[in-house]
């Protein structure tokens, strides 16, 4: 019978490889999107530029996730957390960049409000 570190790390794996897949699937969706439909639109290449943000940060989410459960579950130590620590606010950093980068505006602004004006 498998251990609970055996079983936690296992999940760990799985969900990394969710996270690469997904960033995998987004290059391959965002790159057939535009080589069908994007070439001939205007606003294909920001379209292209979009789609494959939204497949990092999806890949990302799952990254992080992973390293939780492995930092927590399988090695509590000082030193593991503070890599996950670092870890996560590298990856918080390009979720930011990235979704300012998708959206035009700070993830704590409304929708409403034009980039640029800081409210």
């Amino acid at each position: 019978m498998p251990s609970f570190r055996d079983v936690v790390e296992t999940c760990g794996i799985v969900i990394d490889g969710a996270g690469v897949l997904a960033i995998v699937l987004g290059l391959v969706v965002a790159t057939g999107r535009y080589a069908v439909t994007g070439r001939r639109n205007a606003e294909g290449y920001r379209q292209f530029r979009q789609d494959l943000g939204r497949g990092i940060l999806l890949g990302l989410e799952f990254l992080v996730a992973a390293d939780i459960i492995r930092t927590v579950a399988v090695t509590p130590t000082l030193e593991g957390v503070l890599v996950l620590g670092l870890i996560v606010v590298i990856r918080t950093f390009l979720s930011i960049s990235l979704q300012v980068e998708l959206e035009g505006r700070w993830p704590w602004q409304k929708a409403d409000t034009p980039p640029g004006t800081g409210s």
